[in-house]
């Protein structure tokens, strides 16, 4: 496994990296959950990724009592806040008020004393930002959390945080969680620039597509695969069309000729963007993990790269 740095700090993170979203308090049972957690840990991956939104805590329940066996220094862990906890007015957002009782919330089910990375999960347009930022950088200043993370912000609002925090003398988010994997790419465009600017990471999720990059759906979804619990959400639906078939298709005639998994393949794509830290995985058998881990370190051929090019 290799590692690179997380944004503009000293914090070294595996380039692969552990999700828990659909998997852990939903279609995973703990048993095997905390069978994939250990595989993933000893197969190099120090980068956990959990949120409280997911399972509605469950997940970081599982995840916790996964790591809890092993020196919190060794690994790193991320949770999240932003969507709604409950039915109360106050039970959702970025507030001050939300972000505080949320992040206790989380640590009580993580049986941590403190995360790495708190993400904000989403831009709240009902809260002042400097709200936000001021209550994030007070739990930093208490050692709840380490550093201040978002996810799927745009270049607009990353700005303006980043101009906020300098005038305010709070601590600078370092790492933006955005979707990206070769069927999208939007982050490219107008993210990866602001974020190289400021010197903020990306750590992606879906890099394998809900799992069309790993091959598995070239037919169609399957009625007995997890996938099919979910493709009316709109991340399975937004690869479910012609298009995605065939260019997954004549992606996976390029890793076959290369000789490696196209979910290996499809990971290494991703680590050739030099602002990346971390693409975080999802797994539901710990022979996933296995397979995943092996695009660390991984280079595509010259022409390889070139011939994808062309069709994504």
């Amino acid at each position: 496994m290799k590692y690179r740095k997380m944004g503009n700090t000293g914090v070294n993170v595996s380039e692969i990296s552990l999700g828990s979203w659909l998997t852990y308090g939903n279609s995973v049972d703990t048993g095997s959950s905390e069978d994939i957690i250990d595989t993933a840990y000893n197969s190099g991956i120090n980068f956990f990724d959990t949120a409280n939104v997911y399972a509605l805590g469950e997940a970081e329940k599982v995840v916790g009592k996964a790591l809890k066996k092993y020196n919190r220094d060794s690994f790193v862990l991320a949770t999240k806040v932003y969507f709604p906890m409950g039915d109360g007015v106050n039970d959702k957002g970025l507030s001050r008020k939300h972000i505080t009782e949320q992040l206790h919330h989380s640590l009580k089910r993580l049986q941590m004393d403190y995360v790495d990375v708190l993400y904000c999960h989403r831009y709240d347009e009902e809260t002042p930002l400097y709200e936000t930022l001021r209550a994030i950088d007070d739990l930093i200043r208490q050692g709840k959390v380490l550093y201040a993370g978002i996810s799927a912000w745009t270049p607009d609002q990353i700005e303006a945080a980043i101009k906020i925090a300098d005038e305010k003398l709070l601590d600078r988010i370092i790492i933006h969680q955005p979707c990206y994997n070769m069927l999208q790419r939007a982050i490219e465009k107008e993210i990866i620039p602001t974020c190289k600017k400021y010197n903020i990471m990306q750590a992606v999720y879906c890099p394998l597509a809900q799992g069309f990059l790993t091959g598995k759906y070239l037919n169609g979804i399957p009625d007995d695969s997890r996938a099919a619990n979910v493709k009316t959400n709109g991340f399975i639906s937004d690869y479910t069309n012609d298009e995605i078939y065939e260019k997954t298709k004549r992606i996976k005639e390029i890793a076959d000729g290369l000789g490696v998994p196209m979910s290996q393949l499809a990971l290494a794509w991703i680590l050739r963007e030099k602002n990346i830290a971390s693409a975080i995985i999802g797994a539901s058998k710990p022979s996933q993990v296995k397979e995943n881990v092996k695009a660390s370190g991984y280079e595509i051929p010259a022409d390889a790269m070139s011939e994808l090019e062309k069709i994504i």
